[in-house]
């Protein structure tokens, strides 16, 4: 006998069970988590600079400083954060919400090519520019493997 022949035959007992499934997803219903705030990742660019054999006294003093200050004239900057060390300097800029990502990283890109004068002449093409885009990370990685199968097949 299959659920359509015994709710056939006992009609109250299908709209019984069809209640009890209503009510049980009404009170899951109540249950489900709702988020206050989504998940939203502000645009993120970074830039680098490296400068063999320097300490990074140096580093910060004479490449770290110079581009902070060209670069924290850019509308829409959120947050600036720098580390300096030996023979590189990374700084990252964290936009707000709503600032494209592409006209960032032209203003970002603006503004260390016009403090490159302030750098030393002996510095090598200064910095990477590069943006950072949290929904461009992958989600999963995973390994796969097999004793039959082949990497090429």
């Amino acid at each position: 006998m299959n659920i359509s022949e015994l709710s056939l035959r006992r009609p109250v007992l299908a709209i019984v069970m069809n209640v009890v499934i209503i009510v049980f997803g009404v009170i899951a219903f109540k249950f489900l988590g709702v988020r206050d705030y989504p998940a939203i990742d502000p645009p993120n660019i970074g830039v680098r600079t490296t400068y063999a054999g320097a300490n990074a006294d140096i580093i910060e003093s004479q490449i770290t400083e110079p581009l902070e200050d060209a670069i924290n004239g850019i509308p829409g900057i959120r947050n600036i954060t720098s580390s300096s060390s030996n023979g590189s300097s990374s700084i990252n800029v964290e936009f707000d919400v709503g600032v494209d990502l592409e006209a960032a990283a032209n203003d970002v890109r603006d503004k260390v090519a016009a403090a490159q004068r302030q750098l030393p002449p002996d510095l090598e093409a200064p910095s990477s520019v590069s943006k950072a885009d949290a929904s461009a990370e992958p989600i999963l990685s995973m390994t796969v493997q097999s004793d039959t199968k082949n990497p090429w097949s």
